[in-house]
């Protein structure tokens, strides 16, 4: 009888809505690893809907700052250190120490490491220069040793390979071919109309410097037309002021996180989808956010600011329009033209659709797969 492998994937979030992370651990399964999944709880963290393998969520004693991740590392290492495994799946710089350490206590384990981004290259890291160094060092100490790295596109990879000469294996985060539900969610239910123009920004990191404020400023500037902000994230409290001091609670709608199927369903009954991250830093500037993919599951045309690979993704299947500046008048000047030209809305969403039967996880998935199996 053949005995199963055993995985354990780490990640620093809630798991709740971490749609990478899930789909890794279902290649992981379907390649016959027994999968353990290992995040945090938060104090509002939802229930864990129910998944084909196990889940691990641990209560830390800390929210955020450098407690928080000496206390999150400290635990996935104790954990790991005991627990038999033939593959540890370290996903983001925020799990690497503890992910690495542990690897060198079982010569007969692997390591493969997912980076979502370029983690040193966020806002929160630049701001803080003293706190970027000690990532940085963590980084240059443990990537060159790594013989498995997988990041979310070729610009990134093409980066981290320059850095630290290690070949990476590119598996863009694309969702699973969606189908469009003939019943979207209901609207009485999310206080909009039906013939409201309704446009929407989704995301589990709703937080500094991706056009939250400037998007709900240009409301002012639109007619008939509703803004809804779905998911959570460091700039959320600031925003429902901003929306209070504009007189905007009518024209701008905040629906908490919700699990993929329902955030979904949403997404699908939005007419444009913003996406006004700023050019920044690096990070932003090379990011292909999940975001970008649900909208265009979700047959929802998309509304960008010029960052280079979104816009790439965007000119090549012609499926949103692209902007110079992410400011109220700019971004309500196009969602107002986009509106009165039903010809457009009509041919993007058309391309959405489309587009979505070719650029799906089915696909990527065997990326994936073979830098598992390598």
């Amino acid at each position: 009888m053949k005995v199963k492998k055993n995985a354990i994937v780490c990640v620093s979030n809630d798991l709740v809505t971490d749609n990478r992370v899930a789909k890794t651990c279902a290649v992981l399964k379907e390649l016959d690893y027994n999968v353990v999944l290992m995040g945090r709880k938060k104090k509002n963290s939802p229930e864990m809907p129910p998944r084909n393998y196990q889940t691990k969520r641990m209560h830390l004693w800390f929210e955020k700052g450098p407690l928080f991740y000496l206390n999150l590392n400290f635990r996935i290492f104790l954990f790991l250190i005991f627990k038999k495994t033939s593959l540890i799946f370290s996903n983001d710089l925020d799990t690497l120490p503890a992910c690495y350490l542990a690897y060198l206590f079982k010569p007969k384990a692997r390591i493969i490491y997912d980076t979502h981004e370029l983690f040193t290259e966020v806002s929160e890291l630049k701001e803080h220069p003293f706190k970027r160094s000690i990532w940085l060092r963590l980084e240059k100490w443990i990537f060159p040793k790594l013989k498995t790295v997988i990041t979310v596109n070729e610009s990134i990879a093409s980066i981290y390979n320059q850095k630290y000469k290690v070949p990476i294996h590119v598996v863009r985060n694309i969702p699973l071919p969606y189908e469009i539900q003939n019943e979207g969610a209901n609207y009485k239910s999310l206080g909009i109309n039906e013939k409201d123009f309704i446009l929407i920004i989704q995301g589990s990191g709703l937080n500094k410097d991706r056009g939250i404020e400037e998007s709900i400023l240009s409301i002012k500037h639109c007619e008939n037309c509703v803004l809804l902000i779905v998911g959570d994230g460091d700039i959320i409290p600031a925003a429902k002021i901003l929306v209070e001091e504009h007189q905007l609670s009518k024209f701008v709608k905040f629906i908490s996180r919700r699990p993929y199927p329902e955030l979904m369903k949403i997404t699908q009954m939005a007419d444009l989808g913003l996406l006004m991250d700023k050019a920044v830093n690096q990070n932003h500037e090379l990011a292909l956010p999940n975001k970008l993919f649900d909208y265009m599951h979700a047959g929802t045309p998309i509304l960008s600011n010029r960052l280079k690979e979104i816009e790439k993704f965007i000119i090549k299947y012609d499926i949103g329009i692209i902007i110079e500046d992410v400011t109220p008048e700019r971004i309500a000047n196009s969602i107002m033209a986009f509106k009165e030209n039903k010809k457009l809305q009509h041919e993007l969403k058309e391309n959405c659709n489309s587009t979505a039967k070719n650029e799906n996880w089915l696909i990527e998935r065997l990326k994936l797969i073979e830098a598992i199996k390598q």
